[in-house]
């Protein structure tokens, strides 16, 4: 989605091809053969790998569109920093939302889910962390949205909640109908159903091992 993304918001033509789901084809392994995960992005014949990277070169290549990364040093450096706390602290904890195994664990995973405040401190007061405009911490952060919903319907917590954070909730409804993300973001009920067929799959993985 992040590619993707930052793709729409430079208006840049592409082609997106779908990997099918239990396995990897050719184009991947040659591609990326050190992770052997996408997204991928291949330009001038040339991959570039991991979202958050692809997204700094989709801004750096295509300069002319609207700029997605801030202009000054130290607003680049905080934005990396918070496109980086959501991959490795805010995912893990939503994802420890729908595994824990008691409703205080779940509790405790929906407490470490703080991004109100950076909201706040990254957006100054404007409808998006990158300000008047969608920028490197909103496509980070919303690429995450479809997955919050979905989290609602299966563990029936909203992650986004008008009470506590009334902020998020603002943004959320803008970014998700921004004409470059709109027909990006899945839907929650087809990530619930996928979630199902990645337990399941995992299941029989377990079960025949």
């Amino acid at each position: 989605m992040r590619p993707r993304i930052a793709l729409n918001i430079k208006s840049v033509e592409y082609e997106f091809i779908e990997e099918q789901f239990g396995s990897k084809s050719d184009l991947l392994f040659k591609s990326n053969p050190v992770h052997k995960k996408f997204p991928i992005l291949l330009h001038k014949d040339k991959p570039i790998c991991e979202s958050n990277i692809i997204v700094e070169y989709i801004d750096e290549v295509w300069s002319s569109g609207p700029s997605i990364l801030p202009a000054d040093a130290h607003d680049r450096a905080v934005a990396r920093f918070w496109a980086a706390y959501v991959d490795e602290k805010w995912f893990p904890n939503m994802k420890g939302v729908i595994t824990a195994a008691s409703e205080e664990e779940k509790n405790a995973a929906v407490d470490q889910l703080k991004m109100e405040g950076a909201y706040g401190e990254v957006s100054r007061g404007e409808d998006f962390f990158g300000g008047e405009k969608i920028g490197f911490v909103d496509i980070a952060f919303g690429s995450m949205l479809g997955w919050a919903r979905a989290i609602q319907v299966m563990a029936g917590v909203k992650l986004l909640d008008e009470e506590k954070t009334p902020g998020l909730v603002k943004w959320a409804e803008k970014f998700s109908a921004d004409p470059a993300v709109k027909d990006v973001l899945p839907e929650a009920e087809k990530l619930v159903e996928f979630s199902k067929l990645l337990s399941a799959k995992f299941k029989t993985a377990a079960a025949s091992s």
